[in-house]
């Protein structure tokens, strides 16, 4: 008796231990599978008014949301999907790229019809998880560098979509100095784990060498990483702030922009919402419009087009927005040869 006691204590003990251990795992799946549930509830509310739709979007960066999602929903409403109707959206905003192949899995589980897969990091992690879900990818860069499709013309595959997301550092670099005439000593962030970088990095020297700048390069990939960066720059270090990489620009742009803030350091930003929070320029896409072009190809690809069968168009209407109000508390006096050339002025 006193063995069989003693052995269902020792079961207790080691079951409750156990059950600690899996405390964390199961809080962390909670948040998950409500909205899971949630999502199956709308979907069968949906079910019974007719044929539905299940979409899958992901994005990396939890600091923001690409303006291009309102559009694509904009987009869609007025081809005549409705939520709740016809059509459901599972939006899953990510911190990195390991929560994009973990979301393109649960897409895949969950047999979404399709997915949209918005900048670099989530069309990698929905092309690495599936060949026969139909992907539409919103500005990404170098999509047949980086492997995505193999031309833009043809992209084969299961992949299509909407490419040009800034990919001309050397202008940005070019207006840079425009903008900031007293530019010598840059501050370049890149990345090597980001394919795009060493190719834009190459276009930044070479361009840098035209311009007479000195380039101060540090890598970072991670926020610690850029955090420790900018620990170390003294007043006078540098005259500006540049980033080098696609992904970088995307992960962290609101952290980035408070730190240049805090050292009053002229920084560009990659679309006109950074700008709007502070940033001195950007030069690149309206998104929100390739948003609303994008609903075009979720459209087709819902009547049976094939992504394969839907070149990828290449975005090229870029804007140039200059915040006046950041530049006076930079010092600085815009010529008006770019006011007179910017598509927007934030005052």
């Amino acid at each position: 008796m006193k063995l069989t006691i003693t052995a269902a204590v020792v079961a207790l003990v080691f079951g409750v231990g156990a059950g600690y251990l899996w405390w964390g795992e199961r809080a962390r799946r909670a948040s998950e599978e409500r909205q899971r549930v949630s999502s199956e509830l709308e979907a069968a509310k949906a079910q019974q008014a007719g044929k539905y739709w299940r979409i899958g979007l992901s994005h990396v960066g939890l600091d923001h949301v690409p303006p291009s999602l309102d559009g694509l929903r904009e987009g869609l409403s007025a081809l005549g999907y409705e939520v709740g109707k016809n059509i459901h959206f599972d939006w899953r905003n990510l911190p990195d790229e390991d929560a994009a192949r973990t979301t393109a899995q649960g897409f895949v589980r969950d047999r979404v019809d399709l997915i949209v897969a918005f900048e670099n990091q989530t069309t990698r992690a929905a092309k690495a998880t599936t060949t026969e879900i139909p992907v539409v990818m919103l500005h990404v860069t170098a999509p047949v560098e980086n492997g995505f499709i193999k031309s833009f013309a043809h992209p084969g595959g299961n992949i299509t979509g909407f490419a040009g997301l800034g990919d001309n550092p050397a202008k940005e670099l070019e207006l840079f100095k425009e903008l900031v005439p007293g530019l010598k000593r840059l501050l370049v962030l890149f990345d090597t784990g980001d394919p795009v970088s060493r190719r834009w990095l190459a276009d930044v020297r070479q361009a840098a060498i035209k311009l007479k700048l000195e380039l101060i390069e540090r890598q970072t990939a991670q926020r610690a990483e850029v955090e420790r960066v900018f620990s170390t720059i003294k007043p006078g270090d540098v005259d500006g702030v540049f980033v080098s990489s696609p992904e970088l620009r995307t992960k962290f742009p609101s952290l980035i922009l408070g730190l240049t803030a805090d050292r009053h350091l002229p920084f560009l930003g990659h679309r006109r919402e950074w700008v709007q929070q502070g940033a001195l320029f950007s030069y690149n896409l309206d998104l929100r419009s390739v948003g609303k072009a994008a609903a075009r190809y979720v459209d087709k690809i819902l009547k049976g087009t094939k992504p394969a069968d839907l070149p990828v168009e290449q975005s090229s209407q870029l804007q140039l927005i200059i915040n006046l109000k950041t530049a006076k508390a930079l010092g600085l006096t815009i010529p008006q040869s770019l006011l007179v050339r910017a598509d927007e002025i934030i005052q």
